[in-house]
């Protein structure tokens, strides 16, 4: 045969397969029976082997796994992939649905089922999976690529030849759970907990062989970039990516009007639920228009035009054995309760945190009680409440400790708290604890350096300090000779801490653990000030002026740059090479918008208020919808609403289309 007639035979042979998976995995449907579908891809298979030169990414004999990667690189959203925020009532929801209506938008919403598994974005190029990422802290997550093309609902080639990304949830059916942890039981392996650990652990794999054993499943429910496809709702952008190609959960996906219409979608998925082949965890509620989509805008941290109903928690019984205490990096001591382990969710419960002394009085807690205990968010394990009437008599009350339970010194509670603290800052436990943050996602994000392994290393004299973290490869010889470590394993370690030192300023800002200081605030200081260099010699003052910043921030701030030991830390931090530089883009800089709060009201002839926006968000300003004390001025064009009323009322300062159109032809 041909080279040509070989090409074509594989063309062929893949556009068969391809569709084949198309047909079987999202509509249901299938055409060609399992005997032809193994017959075809054999051959395919056979014809790539003998003829490397038409080897493709996309074609179907990689959904059989086979690539394996040394480790998992990171990857950087072009748009941030945003997590939503949770509400747990109907009174939550009704309260989500009246801040939309006072922000001058009439909402329908769509109702979605929120799947129980891990998030994932795909990336094609003239219609090709180029490369797929997970979520991670929502601005850089990881390469998981390999491991995606072996999920069959995933498309390799689109039905256009088009630039996309799309976003979904890769999930673990339930019956295949089943079939796993009966064959791992069979083989004395430890039973996978749940669908969502199951799938987030098969997505991991560095062997793309495991994954495509795992059946992992998806579905498509986001388009980041609607309007560069001339779509203006959500329910037109899942059409669209459902013509695509993409698994689209298109039958559970309904349009709702108003807060009864909701609560019947919930009602009706929360009797299904247990029925369904995946989990659910609760009900996505989003406004279904576009422009009323980008009217609400975003917070740092959510879209404020969605939200995340999630299903009550299912509460289980167990006794409370002890209540044990523990010391976080800024000294603040927290009551734990000590379990009988059980199974709640799918997964073992062994702990829970008590918060502090006012939470266990409160709920009257006592060692030895059977108390309830359920996941908050069907996430994080939380103590309900103590069955009193199933007290016997020998429960012991809970006491308060006076004393750290590491170095001994007496803990202190600040003035209107209700925290204690340990005050020592050479106390170990806070040390482990400053440790533990400073390699965090959040934080320096290194991988390798866990709670466990920091703990360990500390205990053995390796890492007392965060510059011994960069000190750590003249011990590599000692590492070695550790149980579960390797030569690969401590070269992969070393690694990944000699990458954290190209870490953008606000990462380091971060996990240097300044009061108050969290991962947004970090990096809003970081664009301000570009350096470590510039914050350390800030004054109270340049830190009060900026906004969300504050008096106490500006004093937490000041306080641990002018502390000799941090200024100390930063210098040798610097000599260790670590980046101490902002490394993000800029905003760029204009005395008229940049740190200041707009809020537009009437109709402007010179410019869609849309693209104004745009203009006033790229020089470093911000939008809102309502007029406040936070606003900072009110552009006003013809026939205003309410809003410039208020801004007269308030004293705010206000531009009419005169002047705002004088600033923006000048930019």
């Amino acid at each position: 045969m041909e080279k040509s007639e070989i090409k074509s035979r594989i063309d062929y042979l893949r556009k068969v397969c391809n569709d084949a998976n198309y047909e079987y995995y999202v509509l249901d449907n299938p055409t060609l029976t399992d005997q032809e579908f193994d017959k075809f891809l054999r051959e395919l298979e056979i014809l790539e082997e003998e003829n490397p030169e038409f080897d493709s990414s996309s074609s179907p004999t990689k959904k059989v796994g086979g690539e394996v990667i040394d480790k998992f690189k990171k990857v950087r959203h072009k748009i941030p992939m945003l997590s939503l925020p949770d509400v747990f009532s109907l009174e939550e929801i009704e309260s989500f649905n009246t801040r939309i209506i006072k922000d001058e938008v009439k909402p329908i919403y769509v109702c979605e089922y929120k799947i129980d598994g891990l998030s994932v974005s795909l990336h094609y190029e003239k219609g090709e999976l180029v490369y797929a990422a997970t979520r991670g802290d929502g601005i850089v997550g990881e390469d998981i690529t390999h491991n995606v093309r072996t999920i069959r609902s995933v498309p390799l080639i689109l039905k256009q030849p088009i630039d996309i990304e799309v976003r979904g949830e890769i999930y673990m059916p339930k019956n295949v759970l089943k079939e796993i942890n009966i064959k791992r039981e069979k083989d004395n392996l430890p039973i996978l907990q749940n669908v969502r650990n199951a799938a987030a652990g098969s997505i991991r794999q560095l062997d793309s062989k495991v994954a495509a054993e795992r059946k992992l499943d998806t579905w498509i429910y986001h388009l980041p970039n609607p309007e560069d496809y001339g779509i203006k709702s959500h329910q037109e952008a899942l059409q669209f990516m459902n013509d695509l190609g993409f698994k689209v959960n298109r039958e559970v996906n309904s349009i709702v009007k108003g807060i009864e219409e909701i609560e019947k979608f919930i009602e009706i998925a929360s009797q299904k639920r247990d029925s369904l082949a995946y989990e659910i965890d609760g009900i996505v509620i989003k406004v279904n228009d576009l422009v009323s989509q980008k009217k609400l805008g975003f917070t740092s941290k959510y879209p404020k035009w969605a939200v995340a109903y999630k299903f009550p928690a299912k509460e289980v019984l167990t006794k409370l054995k002890d209540i044990i205490f523990t010391v976080g990096r800024t000294g603040r001591i927290t009551p734990n309760a000590v379990l009988d382990p059980v199974i709640l969710m799918g997964s073992t419960v062994k702990r829970a945190t008590l918060h502090n002394e006012d939470y266990v009085l409160m709920k009257d807690l006592k060692i030895g009680d059977v108390v309830s205990i359920r996941k908050a968010g069907d996430v994080i394990p939380e103590v309900i409440e103590a069955k009193i009437a199933r007290r016997s008599g020998i429960e012991k009350d809970f006491q308060m400790i006076n004393n750290c339970p590491i170095c001994g010194s007496i803990l202190e509670k600040k003035k209107d708290q209700v925290d204690y603290y340990c005050l020592n800052e050479l106390c170990p436990a806070r040390k482990v604890e400053a440790l533990i943050h400073y390699c965090s996602r959040k934080a320096m994000n290194i991988e390798g350096l866990g709670e466990e392994i920091i703990e360990d290393f500390y205990n053995l004299g390796f890492i007392k300090t965060i510059l011994d973290i960069y000190r750590l490869k003249d011990h590599r010889k000692d590492l070695i000779e550790l149980e579960g470590f390797g030569n690969k394993s401590v070269d992969n370690l070393l690694q990944a801490i000699e990458e954290s030192k190209k870490n953008s300023l606000e990462r380091l800002l971060f996990g240097l653990g300044i009061s108050g200081i969290g991962d947004k605030t970090a990096l809003l200081l970081a664009k301000i000030f570009k350096s470590l260099d510039k914050m350390r010699e800030a004054t109270y003052e340049q830190y009060n002026n900026i906004k969300d910043i504050g008096p106490t921030l500006a004093k937490n701030l000041v306080d641990f740059f002018q502390d000799e030991i941090n200024r100390e830390l930063i210098s040798s931090l610097k000599k260790l090479g670590i980046n101490i530089k902002y490394l993000g883009e800029d905003d760029k800089f204009n005395e008229f918008f940049t740190g200041k709060c707009f809020v537009l009201t009437g109709t402007l002839s010179f410019m869609d208020r849309d693209n104004l926006v745009s203009i006033i968000e790229s020089y470093g300003g911000s939008s809102s919808s309502s007029v406040s004390r936070k606003t900072d001025v009110v552009i006003v064009g013809d026939k205003p609403g309410s809003k410039y009323n208020k801004a007269l009322d308030l004293g705010i300062e206000i531009w009419n289309e005169e002047k705002i159109k004088s600033i923006v032809n000048n930019l």
